[in-house]
């Protein structure tokens, strides 16, 4: 196998035209094979073959600085860099990261894994490499999904001023997760790049400064001529109109064409962008096929046919589900989504309701004040969007939804541990960002019923409202009638004397069987379903009082969340018994197995049931607990 003989991006610049065929052809087998097993990010992985490979026979990594937004699109990358022996080991606990990873190689400079960042990154790389007198290019492989994103642009802006040396491949399959949204692919315009080109045109203007007669001014007057009659030839580009050279499309797939305009690009002093023109899938036909996302992200699969191992009806198709069937119903309801229909469960209530329904592009920030402001005209948006995600668009929340007192309804897929993307997608901040924002109702569904029944309150309520619920397979498929419950009102599942456990969401299950184990030691436990974080039932702070021992349990950061909430409530109310919390720990968590992170942060019900009983030995001991 040609792939096994790669050890590092140098091995890749001895290999002729065949070889490299058969390489690319290895490299989709194995990626390919792999996600299969393991699920992950396959689409834009087989999109980019030809294209990475290219950039690591130009450049020279890590003297040169390659930055990849996002990182979901580092696969092959990763291959190319001495990590094909563990690439089984892929989303794996204990293996390699499905993003950039720092730890890992050298050749990873930049753990992305949220859109649009990219440039910024890439511009500070070129900018402290100047002021060091560093010697390399820096590279930055960017899609046309994350220019929808308005931090892009920012940094674009920032190196049309700054005028950096640096290299921007904007990889264009005109996709994000689904088709592209926006101006941007209409904008893109078809111009060529040529060293020679620029050369000519340098010498032409070194040749008009020369002549005694005609002067600079004469010159800056022949260049904005020349640049008239090229206007009425062809669109200025969006980036020439930022300052950055532009050159392109290429076809991404010819691997000589993407080398020959990468190592003109190189040739070029100051930004550079070469557009790159690829399929997403490409050379896997279930995942051309796949017309909702081109096998973006998935979870194991059947090689021969493409089709899941696995299908779950899921948290999100419960969510996609009530809101169809609140919508027939009421026509203000409108849904948003930063391009992530299929994701966050709305590919059928954009079939059933077009009019009703936005993509805005990967931009969460522009996607809350959006809604604000449909709010403001008496429609009822619903904000669909990871809870990991939402948090770009935090200010957003504060100053537009929440100053106003609008009725915008916050829908957080992926709350809590989401698993194999790691750090950056367990949602884990959302109860103590959202918690935080003045007027926010933030809510947790401990059941597909419960989830019908809080989007119905959600959509009634005067005032901003957010609704988490987990990544994975739901345990029901939620049948509830769409009626709205009182707001701040918790429920009692059990009742006993000894215990009390005080959970929300995906955790209200586990508390219940943990109080089964508890019974069976003759420990009498109650179990509550908060629903409602904030504002917390107050009529808990009486009921808890009646107990020796109190414990929350929540799939989010332990620091502002729940047991936070239930604490403050408490000695508000002036009862002094202690709230023993457990939760997510107070830092960024790697990726793996939801269940095995979760029983490692203790929330299993026998981790809860043997906490319980280690903090009741504790306390007729009189030991100190914390």
């Amino acid at each position: 196998m040609l792939l096994e003989k790669i050890q590092s991006p140098a091995d890749l610049r001895w290999l002729g035209s065949d070889d490299l065929t058969r390489l690319c052809a290895e490299i989709r087998e194995t990626l390919v094979k792999t996600v299969a097993r393991t699920g992950g990010h396959l689409g834009p992985n087989l999109g980019v073959v030809e294209l990475t490979v290219a950039i690591h026979r130009v450049f020279d990594s890590p003297r040169d600085s390659i930055v990849f937004d996002t990182g979901h699109q580092a696969y092959v990358h990763k291959l190319l860099t001495g990590r094909l022996a563990e690439f089984a080991t892929l989303r794996q606990y204990g293996g390699l990261s499905g993003y950039p990873s720092r730890s890992e190689s050298e050749h990873d400079l930049v753990e992305n894994s949220h859109a649009s960042t990219g440039l910024s990154y890439a511009l500070a790389l070129a900018k402290a490499r100047s002021l060091q007198g560093e010697p390399g290019k820096v590279v930055c492989l960017v899609g046309d999904g994350a220019l929808t994103g308005g931090m892009a642009y920012e940094a674009l802006n920032n190196i049309g001023q700054m005028k950096p040396d640096m290299v921007i491949i904007l990889n264009d399959n005109g996709r994000s997760y689904a088709p592209t949204v926006g101006g941007l692919a209409d904008h893109l315009g078809q111009l060529r790049l040529s060293p020679k080109y620029e050369a000519m045109k340098d010498r032409a203007g070194t040749a008009l400064r020369s002549l005694p007669v005609v002067g600079p001014s004469a010159y800056e007057t022949a260049k904005r001529m020349k640049n008239s009659v090229k206007q009425l030839i062809t669109q200025t580009s969006l980036f020439e109109s930022l300052g950055l050279k532009y050159g392109g499309p290429i076809a991404g797939h010819d691997i000589r064409a993407v080398e020959k305009a990468l190592r003109d690009a190189a040739l070029y002093r100051g930004p550079v962008v070469v557009h790159v023109v690829t399929e997403k899938g490409h050379g896997y036909q279930p995942a051309i096929d796949d017309s909702v996302d081109r096998f973006h992200g998935v979870s194991s699969f059947d090689i021969d046919t493409g089709r899941p191992k696995v299908k779950h009806h899921t948290w999100t198709d419960v969510f996609g589900e009530a809101l169809c069937d609140a919508a027939e119903t009421d026509d203000r309801i409108v849904a948003i989504t930063a391009a992530m229909a299929s994701s966050t469960g709305l590919i059928e209530f954009s079939r059933r309701f077009p009019d009703r329904f936005f993509d805005v592009g990967i931009a969460e920030q522009h996607a809350v004040t959006f809604a604000a402001g449909l709010a403001m005209k008496g429609l009822r948006p619903v904000v669909c969007i990871y809870s990991s995600f939402l948090q770009r668009a935090f200010d957003q929340v504060i100053c537009d939804a929440g100053i106003h007192k609008l009725p915008v309804v916050f829908v957080l897929d992926r709350a809590g541990v989401t698993g194999d993307d790691g750090a950056s997608h367990h949602g884990m901040l959302d109860l103590a960002y959202l918690r935080c924002v003045p007027g926010m109702t933030v809510t947790a569904p401990s059941s597909p019923d419960e989830l019908r029944r809080l989007l119905a309150t959600g959509l009634a309520h005067d005032g901003p409202f957010s609704i988490r619920y987990p990544r994975g397979a739901a345990p029901s498929r939620g049948t509830a009638p769409m009626e709205p419950v009182a707001v701040g009102r918790a429920r009692i599942l059990r009742e006993g004397t000894d215990v009390a456990l005080v959970a929300a969401g995906k955790m209200v299950p586990v508390a219940s069987a943990a109080a089964v184990e508890l019974d069976a030691e003759g420990i009498g436990t109650s179990v509550v379903d908060v629903r409602f974080i904030k504002p917390l039932d107050p009529t808990l702070a009486t009921f808890c009082s009646r107990h020796h021992l109190i414990m929350s349990i929540e799939d989010g950061n332990r620091i502002g969340g729940l047991g936070s909430a239930l604490a403050e409530l408490l000695g508000d109310t002036g009862i002094a018994l202690p709230v023993h919390r457990i939760g997510l720990p107070d830092r960024f968590l790697e990726h793996g197995n939801q269940a095995l992170l979760l029983e490692q942060a203790g929330l299993t019900a026998p981790t809860v049931a043997q906490g319980v009983l280690e903090l009741l030995v504790a306390q007729r001991l009189g030991t100190p607990v914390i």
